[in-house]
């Protein structure tokens, strides 16, 4: 089946704003710098917009090497995308991970906006965490601070078809896919294994369970009820999974190092 990459976005920082791309680097651990980096509190344990909602908020840029960040004041900070420092442990769901402390200055915006004392670190990956090899045939896939795999797969005919059942449009920030497919009909994506764009060839794997992060405006940091994912729930929910399911997790089975390219054709492979 004939599709295009209609849009690529990469999460340099967990659940804050994303970055739409023209082109972006495909590794084995996903797209570069893709959840590279991560907020946490005083425990070392992950923060999301699960319990903070303005991370929404939180701006992010990368710009001649810097990661930048910034806050709805206008105040920023930045680190060198290659930083150390100080090595920590991190905690995200039940994966204890290293990590690189980013240093004060992140550490006093992020605190200062939120108003709790917050870290921000960048994934150490000297020391690898896999994804569920349940999921993966047995393969080790390597990610960083994703909630559990590489790279998430969308479709722009799946979030039209529930912008509909609910009554009005979705942004598609709501779903922070990596690459949301053009010209395929709606949840295309659910009968696909291989997805192919040049030299790169990805393995779909997983659904991807949703949670109340669906229900948050990007715009304003707040929940506005219980849609969409009282709707998805009508329709979408998987017994075996035990959650409501829309989109897939994804891996890349060849192609680490090539440019996948906003508006390039691609093919999906049905099992």
């Amino acid at each position: 089946m004939r599709a295009t990459l209609a849009r690529l976005f990469i999460y340099p920082v967990k659940s804050a704003a994303g970055i739409e791309c023209e082109r972006v680097e495909l590794g084995p651990q996903g797209f570069r710098h893709d959840r590279e980096w991560m907020i946490v509190d005083a425990a070392g344990r992950f923060v999301t917009q699960r319990e903070e909602g303005r991370l929404a908020l939180i701006s992010t840029a990368i710009e001649a090497g810097r990661l930048h960040l910034t806050v709805p004041s206008g105040e920023s900070a930045a680190v060198a995308v290659d930083h150390g420092g100080e090595n920590v442990a991190v905690q995200v769901w039940s994966a204890h991970c290293s990590a690189f402390d980013a240093g004060r200055e992140v550490s006093e915006l992020l605190s200062g906006f939120l108003a709790r004392s917050l870290r921000l670190v960048r994934f150490d990956q000297s020391q690898p965490r896999l994804a569920d090899e349940r999921w993966t045939a047995g393969q080790a896939v390597p990610t960083l601070f994703s909630d559990g795999y590489p790279l998430l797969v969308l479709s722009e005919g799946s979030i039209a078809d529930l912008a509909t059942r609910v009554g009005h449009d979705l942004p598609v920030q709501r779903f922070r896919p990596n690459i949301l497919l053009g010209g395929v009909a709606p949840y295309a994506e659910d009968a696909a294994s291989i997805l192919e764009t040049g030299d790169a060839r990805l393995q779909l794997t997983k659904a991807c369970t949703r949670c109340a992060i669906t229900t948050l405006d990007h715009v304003t940091g707040q929940r506005t009820g219980a849609e969409p994912l009282a709707t998805l729930k009508s329709y979408r929910f998987d017994r075996d999974l035990r959650g409501v399911v829309f989109g897939r997790n994804a891996y890349a089975l060849a192609g680490a190092g090539s440019i996948l390219t906003r508006g390039a054709p691609a093919s999906i492979i049905a099992p």
